[in-house]
């Protein structure tokens, strides 16, 4: 049965080790956004095989991957934001994995983002930043840069994590701790839970999830203070060896290649299933393989079996429609993995949808898009994951398919 911690438990004993929060089994649930974004697509064969599926029972898929938990409405990378996720149905979790001034692995998409994802501007540990607040003026906007690096781990233990955000315009540090996306929500900020990278191993285990952490690249020089990056990558593999988690079980990434071929060649039983980053670069065409930064066939030579590209370099538009690109299908043809990220992170479509969408600006039209996406994903492309913000969405597409 699968076991997902209570929120209600977490309340009992403040500081109480996240292994020992556990609630009865909980069934996923979808909420009302997978059904929203089916009413709104065009009447066709999608919508029909999708609205068929209402009211059918509901399962944890390892197609469906919380992206840092789901922080379309949560903090990023805290127990709440990870259980919320579970409890959508995502089969795998993610622990992007950064590093203290003590060198201990803790949760944070980048090791200079405190500043955004946390209170310490406005807390003790404000003077340890590497930048401290700077206040906007004129046409300069306000700043501040807070790394991990930069404080202990019992420091770290202190913070509040906060939905991640800036107000650029802000003239003091408590007003630069504003500026949420209007797509997103302060609602369930409160009182919640920062991790440390084991912590999330043995949040996610409780959970009855799988594990995709993410070594995050430093920004501090290293080594650092004798920590090198080979001891970083190692040091991740070493937290699910000692905690008993299968390789089999966990999907390590990074955009730094040679930390997957580290990976691959010192740690194999985990380099089979490690998977290499890459993201849309200025230049990029997806379907111009003469821009094309990777080389398929030696990527797979070398060991690499799983490529994760961001959405842009999968999707195409072809003849008015989205599609799957020249990009994915190469990549496909040589025998690698894909995964896709990063799937309702753009907020409203109907501007086009921005970054992660910018292959197919010119056609996306609203949100149910998103479901014509990830139906291309699923079907022509062939993905084996994908992230999402909101995990619900990706869990009901793949329960209604059978993936």
């Amino acid at each position: 049965m699968r076991k997902l911690i209570s929120f209600a438990a977490l309340a009992l004993t403040p500081g109480m080790a996240l292994a020992d929060a556990h609630a009865a089994a909980t069934p996923v649930e979808y909420g009302p956004r997978p059904a929203y974004l089916v009413d709104k697509l065009p009447d066709g064969a999608l919508k029909d095989k999708l609205a068929a599926c209402m009211g059918q029972d509901a399962s944890k898929t390892d197609f469906s991957i919380g992206h840092r938990g789901a922080p379309l409405m949560f903090p990023e990378h805290t127990v709440q934001s990870n259980v919320a996720a579970a409890r959508m149905g995502a089969g795998i979790l993610e622990c992007d994995v950064t590093f203290t001034a003590d060198h201990e692995l803790v949760c944070r998409h980048a090791q200079n983002d405190l500043h955004t994802t946390t209170n310490i501007l406005v807390s003790d540990l404000a003077e340890k930043c590497t930048t401290g607040f700077t206040a906007a003026a004129g046409d300069t906007p306000a700043s501040a840069e807070c790394r991990t690096s930069d404080i202990t781990l019992e420091e770290f233990r202190t913070l509040t994590p906060k939905m991640d955000s800036a107000d650029n315009t802000a003239t003091t540090a408590e007003d630069y701790q504003g500026g949420v996306a209007t797509f997103r929500t302060q609602l369930y900020s409160d009182k919640a839970d920062l991790m440390t990278h084991a912590e999330s191993i043995d949040l996610f285990k409780s959970l009855g999830a799988k594990f995709t952490p993410e070594l995050k690249s430093a920004s501090v020089e290293m080594p650092h203070d004798g920590f090198s990056q080979e001891d970083y990558a190692q040091k991740l593999v070493d937290e699910y060896v000692a905690a008993g988690i299968p390789a089999s079980d966990v999907w390590p990434q990074s955009f730094n290649l040679n930390d997957v071929l580290y990976w691959v060649e010192n740690t194999p039983e985990f380099g089979k299933q490690a998977v290499y980053l890459v993201q849309w670069e200025d230049g990029f065409d997806e379907q111009n393989p003469e821009t094309w930064a990777e080389d398929f066939a030696d990527l797979k030579a070398k060991g690499v079996n799983y490529l994760a590209p961001s959405l842009n370099m999968l999707l195409t538009n072809k003849d008015g429609a989205i599609a799957g690109s020249d990009y994915a299908m190469a990549a496909k043809e040589a025998g690698l993995t894909l995964i896709a990220w990063t799937l309702e992170r753009s907020g409203p479509l109907a501007s086009g949808g921005g970054w992660y969408f910018q292959s197919v600006n010119d056609i996306v039209k609203d949100d149910s898009d998103y479901l014509v996406a990830l139906d291309v994903l699923a079907q022509d492309v062939g993905v084996a994951g994908v992230f999402s913000d909101w995990p619900a969405t990706v869990t009901y597409y793949a329960n209604c398919m059978g993936l």
